[in-house]
């Protein structure tokens, strides 16, 4: 009998508040998902079923979402980073989840060897894919049809089959990275694990009862030691 490959989890980091957004992330999650063979499960923000309307709720089931999943995803584009997902990525780091840190603007933001604040930088467990996505994009239009007009790049759809063709080179590099991220060996101590997870779930003042907080955490801690991600 064949043995079934195991699949990971993946916390998708990333804005949802715009067209742009939504349709970014379901293209890279989904292209994500074809490119490692179903190896890598995309949970995308705007996926998530609401547990409340509160912003505290909102942000409690971001933290519940990350911490429950195998791997992360971050999305680092912007002249200054999102400072929610600058939050979420040092809450991973903080409960030792591997992690790739993407960036597909153009822009340099940074002040050290990375386009963004050096604060971000040089943690351990995390892979950078750095990808300008201008230029993936200009480059593929002009191999694939070098000189068309308005109308017939719009009417035949050139432009969006252009930019699902970029994505999928940004997803392969992104399931690259994540292969990485998943082979780096855990950093946190086995004899700290248990209090860091405790810990974790005090510390972010998550709604509900501290004993059922603790039971949770322990929860998702068991399942990454089963899975020898700690």
């Amino acid at each position: 009998m064949k043995k079934k490959k195991r699949s990971y989890t993946v916390y998708f980091g990333s804005e949802l508040f715009t067209l742009k957004h939504l349709i970014g992330n379901a293209y890279l999650g989904e292209a994500i998902y074809d490119k490692s063979h179903g190896r890598y499960l995309c949970q995308l923000p705007q996926d998530f079923e609401p547990r409340g309307k509160t912003p505290q709720a909102v942000r409690d089931q971001d933290i519940r979402a990350l911490i429950g999943c195998d791997l992360a995803l971050f999305n680092f584009d912007g002249a200054e980073l999102d400072s929610g997902k600058v939050i979420e990525f040092m809450f991973a780091k903080f409960a030792d989840i591997p992690c790739v840190l993407l960036r597909s603007d153009l822009r340099l933001a940074g002040d050290s060897s990375d386009p963004w604040n050096l604060m971000a930088s040089f943690y351990p467990r995390t892979v950078n894919v750095h990808v300008n996505s201008l230029i993936a994009y200009k480059t593929i239009m002009k191999r694939r049809h070098k000189k068309l007009d308005e109308v017939i790049r719009l009417a035949a759809q050139h432009s969006s089959a252009d930019a699902q063709l970029m994505c999928e080179d940004i997803a392969a590099a992104c399931v690259r990275a994540l292969d990485r991220a998943l082979a780096m060996e855990p950093v946190m101590p086995k004899h700290v694990r248990e209090e860091v997870y405790n810990w974790l779930a005090l510390m972010p003042a998550l709604h509900g009862k501290e004993k059922a907080l603790r039971k949770e955490f322990e929860r998702y801690l068991e399942h990454k030691v089963e899975r020898d991600l700690l």
